[in-house]
């Protein structure tokens, strides 16, 4: 494929993921307990080296705040980022040990529904972490320490300024401009709510009462020349190979990262308009490859990340270009324009996250769930509860137990089918059509309808559609032979082979090729 074919579409939205990626890149830096710089670092891996080598056409990989917890501990546990930075390299090369034993297939084992219920989660999410960012809370913007008896003297005038107006190009531009003149359509919203953004703050917001504090601005580090900023590059210590928790921290994050890929994978190949499929087996390598180079020059973990990704989508990307281009973005701003982009408000980039939050969380998408059934909306409804209460992690945990007990009780119900039929005038023929997989999960359902059989019924047990047998069904339908007899119940036994009347041993009949019945 042609790497420029789309650039057209590739580079407007590049900018986007770009404007999305920065400031997400330096705040999991930050969280982690790195420096602010191996989160850039960990960006530019992601985008060019990751991107080029992964075979997704549209997902985007950086450092994801589902690592943040497992990072900080880590780095806190062995007392020194360079000793962590091994732990990286070691698990960039389990996790492309990964991917040559084919463990990808993980990924294609994830219920639908909990995929859709992780994405509206995370979409809650992001709209709500945005909330105090757009408000322009003062000092921490933590949610859980936003004194609401004195909220208003919190508020910043003029970042609430500055999202209502960026807000308002957002929506106006892709709703309104860009279906009247194609034209608006080459020029990304968010690059354009940027610059009238960053205007805005030099002229009304470095003083008065509209004006911004420099927590509110997105913070780049600004080398002074060359060998500073090669200065903020770290190497990793490699005496920590002689060190067991370098190698038990390499494993969990290994095992973490990938799980978290292999969701972004299925999440964003779900959102790609042409539906093409991501090989998660490369996708692991390409991870693998690039948390072994972000290690070995200073970078935090990679993984493939929902949030950029979906921002690349609903930019209207096409090809990997995107992503290698935003990576490359975030190396030239770091080397040539850092002064500029710390003029950028928070509130800026917080209205673009509000926007991709509410997409991501449409209510239409609940609505739609909901009319699919319980078996749909109770798994996809539990995930989006579980991710918003505890974690990315935990919450797609509790989905995957959920959706898993709605599959057992469906085929709990699902394992035959009663038919009542005359014979001989008389209303006390029953008819029982198998299923394909009969196993011991449905043995309670159909001891149910056997053992609620009257006395001198006839019954006929038709087996020709089912291919597996549990040999527990098979041990109780014997039992149960026995009890029709004293009864007086007349069993019938249809199997594609041949037809019996009251047979004397149904495993004498299946013999122990039970995974075979019929066929």
């Amino acid at each position: 494929m042609n790497l420029f074919k789309h650039w057209k579409k590739d580079l407007p939205s590049s900018l986007v993921v770009f404007f999305v990626a920065l400031p997400l890149c330096l705040g999991v830096a930050l969280a982690s307990g790195a420096p602010p710089f191996a989160g850039l670092i960990a960006g530019l891996i992601g985008g060019v080296l990751v991107g080029y080598l992964s075979g997704s056409a549209i997902g985007v990989s950086g450092p994801a705040a589902g690592l943040v917890v497992i990072v900080l501990n880590a780095i806190t546990e062995l007392g020194s980022y360079e000793l962590f930075l091994t732990a990286v390299i070691l698990a960039g090369i389990i996790q492309i040990l990964l991917g040559i034993f084919r463990a990808g297939v993980i990924g294609y084992y994830f219920p639908s529904a909990v995929i859709k219920g992780m994405l509206s989660a995370i979409g809650i999410m992001i709209f709500i972490q945005q909330i105090p960012l757009a408000l322009g809370f003062s000092g921490d913007v933590n949610t859980d320490r936003i004194n609401l008896s004195g909220l208003h003297d919190q508020l910043t005038p003029g970042a609430i300024l500055i999202t209502l107006i960026s807000l308002g190009i957002l929506l106006i531009w892709d709703e309104v401009l860009a279906k009247k003149n194609k034209m608006f359509k080459l020029i990304p919203a968010p690059l354009i709510a940027v610059i009238v953004g960053i205007i805005l703050y030099v002229t009304i917001g470095t003083s008065g009462f509209l004006a911004l504090h420099e927590t509110q601005l997105v913070s780049v580090p600004v080398p002074k020349d060359f060998s500073s900023f090669m200065g903020q590059f770290t190497l990793p210590d490699f005496s920590a190979l002689s060190n067991g928790s370098v190698y038990v921290i390499a494993f969990t994050i290994a095992i973490v990262a990938s799980l978290e890929t292999l969701l972004s994978v299925e999440a964003t190949d779900k959102l790609d308009p042409y539906k093409r499929q991501t090989p998660t087996n490369r996708e692991l390598i390409a991870q693998g490859i690039g948390n072994s180079i972000s290690g070995f020059i200073g970078g935090i973990p990679i993984t493939q990340v929902v949030v950029r990704s979906t921002a690349n989508v609903m930019s209207g990307a096409v090809s990997k270009l995107s992503a290698i281009l935003h990576g490359f973005l975030i190396l030239l701003s770091v080397i040539a324009i850092p002064t500029f982009l710390n003029l950028i408000p928070q509130a800026v980039l917080a209205s673009v996250l509000l926007v991709i939050g509410y997409k991501l969380a449409n209510p239409k998408s609940f609505v739609q769930m909901y009319k699919l059934g319980k078996a749909q909306f109770i798994p996809f409804i539990v995930t989006v509860i579980g991710i918003v209460a505890t974690d990315l992690l935990k919450g797609i945990l509790i989905g995957l137990t959920i959706g898993l007990i709605v599959v057992l009780l469906k085929s709990y119900y699902n394992s035959h089918h009663v038919l009542l039929k005359e014979y001989q005038g008389k209303q006390n023929l029953f008819h029982i059509n198998f299923a394909e997989e009969v196993t011991f999960i449905n043995k309670g359902p159909i001891m149910k309808e056997l053992d609620a059989l009257e006395k001198d019924s006839y019954l006929e047990l038709d087996f020709r559609k089912t291919k597996i047998l549990d040999y527990d069904i098979l041990e109780y339908l014997d039992e149960f032979s026995i009890k029709a007899k004293n009864n007086n119940i007349n069993i019938k036994m249809i199997a594609e082979k041949e037809t019996l009347d009251n047979p004397e041993s149904f495993r004498k009949y299946f013999g122990h090729q039970v995974f075979q019945l019929g066929h």
